[in-house]
């Protein structure tokens, strides 16, 4: 890739971030997607700095994330040679790209570029990869950048089939238990006002999945909290019995509704609006599938319902929320405070409180990522970044350093755990580098929770390799780096520290919560069980 930087170091338009490891450089980019309406790009060398990036790569396909990646290659006559650092691109990275490339042509380049960032954007987003050999970075050529592009094998469907979006109409207005069901599509295509808009017109609940919070605002008396596994028990309640159900950008996966034998036992009508056909009817059998770029489908159906000014029948909604309020009334989020360990519950909620919910807030994966999930109320889209598909470890720090180079000044929060944290604990040095401020808030219980909560439930209280027994003091590392490091022990101490953090607008800081290693994320879904059949509680067990 010598010569690429070479002439990146010509010019000044684009602005290069060199992080410390190129997993981290991808993870670093599908931030600045998420969090944006652009795409994020990552640059990468041939051989181990490819297969460094293959989890980063997959992070994203899992989740629908466009982003370019140009990867280097050995020169073409070497290819198939097993020159040194080469491997084969295309066929590693086939499976978790939405598509890829291999230029052997220096006038291929432009129009390259411009198709990987057109499929990388448009119908379902995905990751885009072009692998260039070397020679051919070496080569010249006059080109153009194409102002537009065509391709006759990729033409994703925009509209919806209007015969179903009127079923669907008809469907909703005859609904006596409506209910709404929101995903990661509605962030992606920037459809959250039009979300908001249905389902204010017809009083339904609404609840969202884990990738898409933020689509619909959390303080809102319609939300009835995230579901699935980790959800709330009144939005998997309704979710369950409600008898029309429209999804929206979502696609039904396990952590959603859990054995779909048991989903399918309630009788219901279900809408399916998506842009990817293949995801409609995957796992779950649906009535009136509709394949079209969310926005436009939604316009439709608002355009359908203003026109017709009816609405589903009042007295049946209202007996529908006299129930959610009972399902409600349970308050399944309740935890037993302390003054004596810090719980992350706690710290979550503290955290919402001084940012306003205003944040920017990256999570890794595990308890930390659950916990973050069901106490920070997101009222916007698109500040709450996670790896959702992939649950992949060790994004939390690259995810805020993409986040916090694309929006400056922001206020950024990583929440993450001890043992996720270390898995890119290097790129501190990249956040000291070009000066990015991150609050880093590290749930520390000692564990590698989720695994324990599991070992706990299913396993016999054998925590088998999950306890942490060897961790470094979290705070001088972070001063090792030369950031600001502080450890916090006592529940007092919780608000005074984050206080602290969010005033030191320029500098990051690594605050090291010293959490109590017992407690569990509830409400749980088992693995193999019913949306319905959820631990509330220890008491459940």
């Amino acid at each position: 890739m010598l010569y690429l930087y070479d002439e990146l170091f010509k010019q000044d338009k684009v602005r290069h971030v060199l992080v410390r490891h190129e997993q981290a450089a991808l993870h670093a980019a599908d931030a600045y997607s998420r969090s944006t309406e652009r795409v994020g790009v990552a640059l990468v060398t041939s051989g181990p700095g490819v297969t460094n990036a293959v989890t980063g790569i997959a992070t994203a396909y899992m989740d629908s994330i466009p982003m370019v990646i140009i990867t280097g290659q050995v020169p073409t006559a070497a290819i198939g040679q097993d020159a040194f650092q080469e491997c084969d691109t295309v066929g590693i990275t086939r499976p978790c790209v939405k598509h890829n490339f291999l230029v052997k042509d220096v006038k291929d380049i432009a129009p390259t570029i411009k198709k990987a960032f057109f499929i990388a954007k448009t119908g379902r987003p995905g990751p885009v990869l072009v692998d260039i050999p070397k020679d051919i970075t070496m080569a010249k050529a006059e080109f153009d950048y194409p102002k537009s592009v065509t391709m006759r094998s990729y033409n994703p469907i925009t509209k919806g089939h209007q015969g179903q979006i009127k079923k669907a109409v008809q469907l909703l207005l005859e609904a006596k238990r409506p209910m709404i069901y929101a995903g990661g599509g509605v962030v992606l295509s920037d459809a959250s006002d039009k979300l908001a808009k249905l389902v204010r017109t017809l009083g339904a609940p609404c609840t969202n999945t884990l990738m898409g919070l933020g689509a619909y605002p959390a303080t809102d008396k319609q939300f009835v909290g995230m579901l699935g596994m980790h959800g709330n028990y009144e939005a998997n309640m309704a979710m369950q019995y409600c008898d029309v159900l429209i999804a929206v950008g979502a696609r039904f996966d396990d952590r959603v509704i859990g054995n779909p034998a048991d989903f399918a036992r309630v009788a219901r009508k279900i809408i399916h609006i998506d842009i990817d056909p293949s995801s409609i009817s995957k796992r779950v059998k649906v009535d009136v599938p509709i394949v079209g770029n969310l926005p436009d489908v939604l316009d439709d159906i608002l355009r359908l319902l203003e026109a017709s000014g009816d609405r589903p029948d009042k007295e049946s909604l209202a007996e529908w929320w006299k129930q959610i309020e009972e399902w409600r009334s349970r308050d399944c989020l309740k935890y037993k405070h302390s003054d004596e360990v810090i719980k992350p519950q706690f710290v979550v909620e503290k955290l919402w409180e001084i940012t306003k919910g205003d944040a920017f807030v990256t999570s890794d994966v595990g308890q930390h990522q659950m916990w973050a999930a069901q106490y920070y109320k997101f009222d916007k889209p698109r500040r709450w970044l996670n790896s959702g598909g992939l649950g992949t470890m060790g994004v939390g720090i690259p995810y805020g350093i993409g986040v916090q180079l694309a929006h400056p000044g922001s206020p950024v929060a990583v929440i993450t755990g001890e043992g996720s944290v270390q898995m890119n604990i290097q790129e501190l040095s990249t956040c000291k580098q070009y000066r990015i401020p991150l609050k880093i808030c590290s749930l520390n219980n000692r564990y590698l929770g989720m695994v324990r909560q599991w070992q706990e439930f299913i396993h016999g209280n054998r925590y088998s390799e999950s306890y942490m027994d060897s961790l470094p003091d979290f705070a001088k590392l972070a001063e090792a780096y030369g950031h600001v490091g502080l450890r916090v022990e006592k529940p007092g101490d919780v608000e005074g520290a984050l206080r602290e953090a969010f005033k030191r607008k320029n500098d990051l800081v690594f605050i090291d919560f010293q959490v109590d290693p017992t407690e569990n994320v509830y409400p749980m879904v088992m693995g193999g069980k019913g949306l319905t059949d959820m631990i509330l509680s220890a008491e459940d067990l």
